[in-house]
């Protein structure tokens, strides 16, 4: 199983090197964002398609809980706009049938707990006043369509949206952040002054960089070619952020780093990750501002293949013993530290690292497990934690506990997941067990990675935070390998999962 988990590493190293976007999921919200903004676009049959056939039986979109909302929203405006500009039945029928689904999933007055999701408090309500302007004019025209006006959710701040869109129409810049979601200021965003679209796009967003142009994007121009590249990897629908290869190639690496995996990192990847450490360290991707996370991920994955860079782009990021993901940021993150532990541990800066070490504990919940703004899964906050605080000798009762959490929350079938087992969320939880040992957490380790070795190539459901729920592909593969690796080291594990069977090891997902 070593020798094929080590293939399928390579094998995933080598194909980041030629992917200038990285590998990551179309997303409802961000397609429906295009098809509104953008029709000329190529793709847009396909696009529509797309949403069509991402609709659930209740006329809704996306994950669980308040996860549905702003996909619901931003699908079902696009579909008015489409119904308005064609008069398409069909159309008609699915932007009914989210309508329904608004009200059916979380009631006429919309109550739900948002997700800590990017900018959802100005997205939510943006998508709102959209939804309310069609259902006017519908009403204006007699059309069927006509209903109540939807309200705007507990927890969005329409009037900051009001005051965003003001300073932008007086000629005002608006900070860097603000450009990923730049789409939600409406026609305000179109042409903005104080950004242009280039050859990686806008805020690293095909819907941001379409709100730019609005409905006449001019052929030709590095913008548009950017939304006609990223467009094409889906067959029309888009990803919710792209492109993302410091993110993807950071996480990579320092994932088969932290496993003791021994792989041969391609220079081109580690060339472009030193290249992309500025003095405040490194961003996700062409177009985001720089922060904490991916610049301890970078920082982590080059000390580790023996090129160590100097901590002192991630100094700025320090506050109050712990380290922020970015200026001014509404809640702090406890992967973020994590990974910040994980680079100062690489860099021998103990004395901050324990006072990271102890912030990390203290934000553990009583059941034992972490959560985290950049995730649903409190599995991927809870092994990153676990294993940031193991690597470093701190936190041996928080350990402890989050370590039986993960041993009571086992499925019947082996697997770990907040809704159902996935792939993604077993591997988390067995490579924190691997890493305690024990003969508990052996066998359920073993009983893990059965379940990891007979997934289907089904895919893998979306679990990461940005403005919609989205799967990094590679970085959920490389998890895979990484936590086969681990159990795999150990002898016992190993021979516990003979007794059970599992499929050919080539199935990593």
């Amino acid at each position: 199983m070593t020798t094929d988990l080590a293939e399928h590493a390579h094998h995933l190293l080598r194909a980041m090197v030629t992917d200038p976007y990285g590998d990551f999921s179309p997303s409802v919200y961000e397609t429906a964002r295009v098809v509104a903004l953008l029709p000329d676009l190529a793709g847009h049959a396909n696009r529509i398609a797309f949403l069509l056939d991402q609709q659930a039986p209740d006329g809704g979109w996306g994950g669980p809980d308040g996860y549905g909302l702003l996909p619901t929203l931003s699908a079902t405006e696009a579909l008015l706009t489409e119904f308005r500009r064609t008069g398409a039945p069909s159309i008609a029928a699915a932007a009914e049938h989210g309508l329904q689904a608004l009200t059916t999933r979380w009631g006429r007055d919309l109550r739900v707990g948002l997700p800590d999701t990017v900018a959802v408090e100005i997205l939510v309500p943006s998508l709102v006043s959209a939804l309310n302007a069609h259902l006017d004019a519908l009403e204006a025209e007699d059309m069927v369509l006509a209903r109540a006006r939807l309200p705007h959710p507990e927890g969005t701040h329409p009037a900051l949206l009001h005051g965003m869109r003001r300073l932008v129409e007086d000629g005002r810049a608006l900070p860097d952040k603000v450009l990923h979601s730049l789409e939600a200021l409406g026609p305000a965003a179109r042409g903005v002054g104080f950004a242009r679209p280039g050859d990686d796009g806008l805020g690293c967003s095909p819907a941001a960089t379409a709100a730019w142009f609005g409905a006449d994007g001019a052929r030709g121009h590095p913008g548009v070619r950017y939304l006609e590249n990223v467009q094409a990897r889906h067959g029309g629908a888009v990803p919710v952020a792209a492109p993302l290869t410091v993110f993807e190639r950071s996480w990579v690496v320092s994932t088969f780093a932290d496993a003791g995996l021994a792989v041969d990192v391609p220079g081109e990847v580690l060339d472009g990750l030193a290249a992309e450490l500025g003095p405040h360290g490194a961003s996700g991707g062409a177009g985001l501002p720089p922060d904490a996370d991916d610049t301890s991920t970078a920082l982590y994955a080059l000390a580790a293949q023996g090129r160590p860079h100097p901590l002192d782009c991630l100094r700025e990021y320090q506050v109050d013993g712990h380290f922020c993901t970015y200026p001014d940021e509404r809640t702090p993150s406890v992967t973020t530290n994590a990974h910040v532990l994980q680079a100062l541990r690489a860099h021998g800066q103990s004395e901050v690292a324990g006072r990271v070490a102890a912030w990390i504990a203290a934000q553990q919940h009583p059941d034992g497990s972490w959560t985290d703004k950049w995730h649903a899964s409190p599995y991927y906050a809870t092994a990153r934690c676990f294993l940031a605080l193991a690597g470093s000798g701190h936190g041996a009762a928080a350990r402890a506990r989050a370590l039986r959490w993960i041993a009571r929350t086992q499925n019947p079938d082996g697997s770990w997941g907040r809704w159902q087992g996935t792939f993604e969320e077993t591997a988390y939880a067995v490579q924190v067990l691997a890493r305690a040992g024990g003969p508990g957490a052996d066998e359920a380790a073993a009983r893990g990675c059965a379940f990891l070795l007979s997934w289907a190539d089904a895919g893998h459901p979306p679990l990461w935070h940005d403005k919609d729920l989205y799967t990094p592909g590679r970085i959920v593969r490389a998890e895979g390998i990484a936590a086969l690796h681990l159990a795999g080291a150990r002898p016992r594990v190993a021979a516990l999962l003979t007794r059970l069977e599992p499929a050919p090891a080539e199935r990593t997902g």
